[in-house]
């Protein structure tokens, strides 16, 4: 049974609205993030936004964003952030304007009035300053970092994107948890199938979208996808570099819990 210090220290980690300590020399804590996630998001990746809005637990992880310190961390740990922060307030996001059925209807076009859309929106701060998810997925995490599968991890809040995962990335675990949101994004006959008999290999718009970012060239992109998939018929395929590519439609009704 834990002592007394331990349950006063569990309690301040779980309801402590604001995170003052939450980085040291060699990481950056996102505990706060991952009880959010693990709280509210499903196995399958759907989100609870209304319980997040009511649990304000998020609040505290996003003012410990505001006032992270990049200097030194390594490059696993400044990935993890960037990711985590990305999809940290892409949820701030659909939780500021209330929305609930598709994340393209923020700050939408209408009539001749353009909007600025979703990923325009300037109120997502890390370490002081702040930025649109626009560019700190565009100009800082594409840009910055040599990591193909960061596309199986960022979450736009659409049932078309990647699941959110139901726990924070951290730079230990950064490798092993990009692995496996690989393979669970391709797994997803929804977005993603190999249909051996036609030799035809359905892939989700992200990978024409961000084609410059995946192997060039039918061959090099189906032995990289391999890498992904267990032994069989669609592996072998995919290796063979002898298919056609099909892209599916995207989903962008909201990843949400109903």
């Amino acid at each position: 049974m834990a002592g007394v210090s331990e349950v006063v220290l569990m309690t301040a980690v779980l309801f402590t609205p604001t995170m003052t300590s939450a980085q040291d020399v060699t990481g950056f804590d996102h505990s706060g993030f991952d009880l959010v996630l693990r709280a509210h998001v499903s196995a399958e990746g759907l989100v609870d936004y209304d319980a997040i809005a009511r649990s304000g637990r998020l609040e505290g992880y996003l003012d410990a964003l505001a006032h992270a310190r990049l200097e030194g961390l390594p490059g696993e740990e400044r990935l993890a952030l960037w990711i985590n922060a990305y999809n940290a307030y892409t949820i701030a996001l659909i939780l500021r304007h209330e929305e609930r059925e598709s994340i393209r209807r923020i700050n939408r076009t209408f009539g001749l009035i353009a909007g600025k859309g979703p990923w325009r929106e300037r109120f997502a701060t890390v370490a002081g300053r702040t930025y649109t998810l626009d560019e700190i997925e565009h100009e800082i995490i594409r840009v910055r970092f040599d990591e193909r599968r960061i596309h199986f991890a960022l979450v736009c809040a659409a049932k078309g994107c990647p699941p959110l995962r139901r726990e924070a990335y951290t730079g230990a675990r950064l490798d092993a948890q990009l692995q496996d949101q690989a393979r669970r994004f391709l797994a997803n006959t929804a977005r993603n199938r190999v249909d051996v008999e036609r030799r035809i290999v359905h892939l989700s718009p992200i990978f024409d979208w961000y084609r410059e970012d995946f192997p060039a060239g039918t061959s090099a992109l189906g032995a990289w996808l391999a890498r992904f998939l267990p032994p069989g018929a669609e592996r072998t395929l995919l290796e063979s570099g002898a298919f056609k590519i099909r892209h599916t439609s995207y989903d962008w009704s909201m990843n949400a819990r109903r």
